[in-house]
């Protein structure tokens, strides 16, 4: 009998309020039955937020840099299970255990980050205009935040949004993703262990229509932060934007990177492998578009085919593989549907576009790596995310035509240009339309400390990660002291 794991309310492990479940299935072998999960209703939702507008009154009022202490622990605690924890994320999700291990220590390094920030949640002091009286603004907590997390970085992107939020005051309930919900699980058992009181962090599983609907449309929530496709957070903002409710959206991007005919070619080889299909594409800041400048587009092609028809296909829990299958089928069909439309737009495919439907992959979604050529920037494979480990190429003449091309998407998430020109590399980071901007690095790569978020149809203006994420999570609170003894009026001609 598969095992059956429960949602996280109130400090207690609970059944789901009816006896509907949904399966979370290893993607490289979907005959591997991880698990059952509550397929949660707005009813289970109801009681979490209740649990966790209870919590916050006592929460609020821990001091910060206990707060912070908090999540040291946690640090620390996953770390003791970095190991465990990454294969079993492996067997859930696919990525090969490179990229699993890495996704668990962006979660540590975020725990470290963000305790630390306990003791620098800086306000400011500023001259007021009258005499004795004292101005500052200082940072409160929200108040109740809802999370609705992707299955791409299951362990990442909940802490990058959890972490911040708890270290803020905020009190928080948490819809992982349905494809994911065991690194979610496994997450709450360290919060459990670090003494973390009860109602102050939550846990539901469940769909994005059901329990994540629940989620964003509940009058009790203060905040929605949400990672994922832009259709979805458009609804989300939608909603949120009836009640006023404060919504951060990161969501799709359509990636490029750009190189140069002065580029170090083999660098930017590596750059555009890693880009393109690390976490077999299935990146908001992936490698969708390599633009190419056309006196050495021939030469780079010739080496990137041949690197990437090396590429080792399989397992991601075996040690030598270097990409892992996609999520799921639909996934898969997705992709494939997009390869179809690029040879129907006249794109030429000079590698993969098929499905492994034999032999050792026939049990997993995988995808071979697929690469286009003689794409033009208007062609829908060159303007919609796919998703998946499809790289299209687009040959440019110039500098000023590589911007142009790069630029016109709906989108504005992640940008990578290689050169040796420090004029061209600056005037890169400043003309491209993005809100990252590697030079001599690929798409991919993100760190903790720096701001997370796009431009466009990638977000809403927030950023995520960094020390922007606590504007997110906090409120700003203006605050003045007049210690004269009387009345002082200010905001007149002359004040008295």
């Amino acid at each position: 009998m598969p095992e059956r794991y429960k949602n996280y309310i109130r400090g207690k492990w609970v059944d789901g309020k009816t006896a509907k479940t949904f399966e979370n299935r290893n993607p490289a072998n979907h005959h591997d039955l991880i698990g059952l999960f509550p397929d949660s209703s707005a009813e289970d939702v109801a009681e979490a937020v209740a649990a966790a507008k209870k919590a916050f009154p006592k929460w609020r009022l821990v001091p910060a840099p206990k707060r912070g202490e908090v999540l040291y622990k946690v640090g620390e605690l996953l770390r003791q299970r970095k190991e465990e924890i990454a294969r079993m994320m492996t067997r859930e999700m696919g990525k090969i255990l490179k990229e699993t291990r890495g996704d668990v220590q962006e979660g540590i390094d975020t725990a470290f980050y963000a305790g630390g920030e306990g003791r620098r949640l800086f306000g400011e002091t500023t001259p007021a205009e009258l005499p004795d009286k004292f101005a500052m603004s200082v940072r409160v907590p929200v108040g109740v935040c809802g999370l609705i997390t992707p299955w791409n970085f299951p362990m990442a992107i909940p802490t990058w949004k959890l972490f911040p939020a708890l270290l803020c005051g905020n009190t928080v309930v948490l819809k992982p993703a349905e494809d994911t919900p065991l690194t979610a699980v496994k997450l709450f058992e360290i919060l459990e262990q670090a003494g973390i009181p009860s109602g102050v962090v939550n846990l539901v599983h469940g769909t994005g229509e059901q329990a994540g609907a629940a989620l964003v449309r509940h009058g009790d929530v203060q905040l929605i932060s949400f990672t994922g496709s832009t259709a979805v957070g458009r609804e989300i903002a939608a909603v949120c934007g009836q009640s006023l409710k404060r919504v951060s959206l990161e969501m799709g991007g359509k990636n490029a990177e750009i190189v140069m005919e002065d580029a170090d070619l083999n660098l930017a080889l590596e750059g555009a492998l890693w880009g393109a299909f690390g976490t077999t594409g299935q990146r908001c800041t992936a490698t969708s578009r390599l633009i190419l400048h056309r006196e050495i587009k021939k030469q780079f092609t010739e080496m990137l085919v041949e690197r990437a028809e090396k590429i080792r296909i399989g397992d991601g829990l075996d040690e030598t593989v270097e990409m892992g299958p996609l999520i799921n089928e639909a996934a898969r069909q997705s992709v494939h549907r997009y390869v179809q439309i690029g040879k129907q737009e006249g794109a030429r495919l000079l590698i993969g576009g098929t499905l492994y439907e034999e032999g050792q992959w026939i049990n997993g979604y995988f995808y071979k790596p697929t690469i286009f050529d003689q794409v033009t920037p208007t062609m829908r494979i060159a303007q919609e995310e796919i998703f998946g480990p499809v790289l299209s190429i687009i040959e440019v003449k110039n500098f000023e035509e590589a911007i142009e091309v790069l630029n016109g998407t709906p989108y504005g998430l992640s940008s990578s240009i290689y050169t040796r020109d420090v004029a061209r590399a600056f005037r890169a980071m400043r003309d491209i339309e993005a809100g990252i901007t590697y030079i001599n690095g690929p798409t991919i790569g993100a760190e903790v400390h720096l701001p997370f978020g796009g431009v466009k149809e990638t977000g809403n203006g927030h950023r995520e990660a960094g020390t922007t994420v606590y504007d997110i999570f906090s409120e700003w609170k203006s605050v003045y002291v007049d210690y004269s003894g009387k009345l002082q009026k200010a905001q007149i001609d002359n004040a008295e």
